[in-house]
């Protein structure tokens, strides 16, 4: 707790009397309730939770929805591509690789995009270019025209940059301290639906038929499909996402306010990032985890049609499951961290069970019976999926107060690059030797991963900067009542009301 003279302007002022105390300064020492203080004035400053906030975050959910959509919808049916477009695999691999290529180069200029000009002109950019995105792709519905679809999946790719930043950011600028891990995992659900549609729409909407026609009509479907809900949430983010609420939320967010927009320096914060040892170990965990997340959903429908061939609608529905149960996961580790703040033992016993997950699917996966499959796939995923919001979270303690965009990027960097790493190699694993070998092969890595976590050190700093704050807002309370109650009574102020207000 800071000394009560530093916190109560009145005391730093030495008035120690009832002479040296009006009525009307008196009435200034009421606190409102929420209030916080203001480390250079002294002076209080209002904390407020607006009920908009819900609709910033479920926003922000849609169009994130509709992004992860289209990462997907190609992998998922990669034979149909692959025969409609008469290219290989390996090319529709890239389909889905090429959002986590292009995640790399940009995610810094857009990370410093987000500082200085906010959540809003991010939000648009996002939106403007998923949309372009996908009329780019309803114009590629001809087997000749493969580079425009990939044209287009590269639009939609770009607009992911802009978008897998946000959820950490938007919510600590829009919710309270109690709701915010939880604010976190609805937007990291937004994402994780739009996965799930896309493990599940595409192989019933484009059947895997011979007639090249038939083919073409059945993918224009599901594209215009997509560029219609893709616009219609591009004009809901342009009449009603706001950039914050005029009252911070937390004390963090008021003291983040406060930073002067000259005394940030981008290059200076991502260097403090850096030489931050605990969130560098973060950043290589998260991504060796989300990496394996990234590799087995691309490569989903190759293992299951290795196994169970002809299921390509299955394969869907496994994604699905593992999906689904990932969201659940999700809102259930927010919960869990808004009510208990056990950041480094809630990721270390997540990431444990990721492993185990793996492995069971690893050696089940050739079992030959589908609802086992199922089963895994849901263990799996919830767990694996269920990190996500974990690693964001514990990534802004670990790094408060820099900012949330800049964290979120390192991580998601972090997660693209293993994640192209481990899809290509996987691919080859699984064509030279078999799924089962591709698997453990991934499960090495989690191991690695988990390990990594436990030497992670818990440096729970937002925590505590909201802790202090609440504590000198106590205290100044605490004073303002003695001081009231001394200038009624007429007594003169002595060294142990001091004290006894600190105490």
């Amino acid at each position: 707790v800071p000394d009560i003279r530093t916190v109560h302007p009145f005391i730093s002022k030495g008035c120690w009397s009832k002479s040296e105390i009006s009525p009307s300064q008196g009435s200034h020492c009421q606190i409102e309730s929420g209030g916080i203080l203001n480390a250079d004035s002294g002076s209080p400053a209002t904390t407020r939770l607006y009920k908009r906030r819900w609709v910033m975050v479920f926003l922000f959910s849609s169009y994130s929805l509709c992004n992860a959509f289209q990462w997907i919808q190609y992998g998922i049916i990669n034979n149909i591509f692959m025969k409609f477009y008469n290219v290989d695999s390996f090319a529709i691999d890239w389909m889905s690789m090429i959002y986590m290529l292009t995640y790399i180069p940009f995610v810094f200029p857009v990370t410093w995009l987000l500082d200085k000009k906010g959540l809003r002109v991010i939000a648009l950019v996002a939106t403007a270019i998923n949309c372009g995105g996908t009329w780019i792709k309803v114009a590629s519905v001809r087997p000749d025209l493969f580079w425009v679809t990939v044209l287009g999946q590269f639009a939609c790719s770009l607009a992911q940059v802009f978008i897998l930043g946000m959820p950490s950011r938007l919510a600590s600028v829009w919710f309270g301290s109690e709701e915010v891990s939880t604010a976190c995992s609805i937007g990291v659900f937004g994402n994780q639906l739009g996965i799930a549609i896309g493990f599940l729409v595409p192989p019933i909407i484009v059947p895997n038929v011979d007639d090249m026609d038939e083919l073409a009509y059945h993918i224009s479907i599901m594209f215009y499909i997509t560029a219609g809900v893709a616009t219609v949430i591009f004009v809901l983010v342009v009449i009603l996402f706001q950039e914050r609420p005029e009252i911070p939320p937390t004390q963090a967010q008021a003291q983040a306010r406060s930073i002067p927009p000259d005394e940030y320096s981008y290059t200076a914060s991502i260097m403090r990032l850096l030489c931050n040892k605990p969130f560098m170990l973060l950043v290589i965990s998260y991504g060796l985890n989300v990496g394996c997340f990234y590799a087995v959903s691309t490569l989903l429908n190759r293992m299951i049609i290795e196994h169970y061939p002809g299921e390509e609608v299955n394969a869907g529905r496994i994604g699905l499951t593992i999906v689904i149960a990932g969201m659940v996961g999700s809102l259930i580790c927010g919960i869990w961290l808004d009510k208990t703040k056990t950041y480094k033992q809630t990721t270390l016993v997540v990431y444990f069970l990721s492993l185990v997950g793996m492995l069971i699917y690893a050696f089940t996966l050739n079992l030959g019976h589908m609802w086992v499959v199922f089963v895994t796939s849901g263990a799996l995923g919830f767990f694996m999926t269920g990190y996500l919001p974990l690693g964001f979270e514990f990534a802004v303690e670990l790094t408060y107060p820099e900012s949330e965009g800049t964290s979120s990027g390192l991580l998601n960097c972090s997660a693209q690059v293993f994640g192209i790493i481990f899809t290509i190699c996987q691919g080859k694993i699984i064509d030279a030797w078999g799924t089962l070998t591709g698997n453990i092969f991934l499960c090495i890595f989690l191991l690695i991963g988990t390990v990594m976590t436990g030497f992670i050190k818990s440096d729970l700093r937002r925590q505590k900067a909201n802790l202090q704050a609440e504590q000198a807002a106590s205290v100044s309370a605490s004073v303002c009542a003695v001081c009231s109650q001394r200038w009624h009574l007429h007594v003169p102020w002595k060294g142990d009301v001091l004290d006894a207000a600190l105490a």
